[in-house]
């Protein structure tokens, strides 16, 4: 698969890694050129120094939320494209969301970008989770993903599985809604509560 990684954060970089051990053809891009050259450099992806998409099957967004759409903007031409939104809408103190209930992020991006395919994904796991691997407390780590189009949430569910991670399908796109603030309960446990980043949100049953 040809995946176009937009961002080079703490989740930027765990998703790189996973994406390249998996096979996958990578491209990494991002505002700052050197730090996504590098990221590209340590993981055996290529550097692009826009954030041209062309040839990708997936484009990720890995930036924070307020800059995601200026940053698929920059990456051309997104017809038929799949975008895979990671982002949340969180507040400067992270203990909050800016949007919620009657929309969300992943929906605001499918507006702004309606010739491509938005499907939500990795929002609900610690950056830290990312870079330790997919396992926690000898359980493998669920990615829920929400989408409209069911070939669109194929190509998500088999780079999720590819990556180590368990995908758990959470129904079509508006079920962000949802998603956004459990990744919010997920926060505050994590930092708020002071359980730390060794934890993520899972359904007993769901397989």
């Amino acid at each position: 698969m040809k995946v176009t990684l937009i961002g080079t954060g703490n989740m930027g970089s765990g998703l790189a890694k996973h994406i390249a051990k998996a096979g996958h053809t990578l491209v990494i891009a991002g505002r700052d050129a050197s730090k996504a050259q590098a990221l590209a450099q340590a993981n055996g992806a290529s550097f692009k120094a826009d954030n041209s998409a062309e040839g990708a099957d997936v484009v990720i967004v890995a930036t924070a939320y307020n800059d995601a759409v200026t940053a698929l903007r920059a990456a051309g031409d997104l017809t038929g494209k799949v975008v895979m939104d990671i982002t949340n809408p969180l507040t400067a103190d992270y203990m909050g969301l800016t949007i919620g209930h009657t929309t969300s992020a992943a929906e605001e991006i499918q507006k702004a970008f309606p010739k491509a395919t938005v499907v939500k994904a990795f929002n609900t796991v610690f950056a830290q989770t990312l870079a330790a691997g997919a396992s926690l407390a000898n359980e493998t780590v669920p990615v829920y993903f929400a989408g409209d189009d069911a070939a669109a949430k194929e190509t998500v569910r088999a780079l999720i599985q590819s990556t180590g991670f368990a995908p758990v399908d959470a129904g079509g796109l508006k079920n962000a809604r949802y998603l956004e603030p459990l990744a919010g309960l997920n926060i505050y446990f994590g930092y708020g509560a002071g359980k730390g980043t060794a934890i993520a949100p899972k359904w007993i049953g769901i397989q």
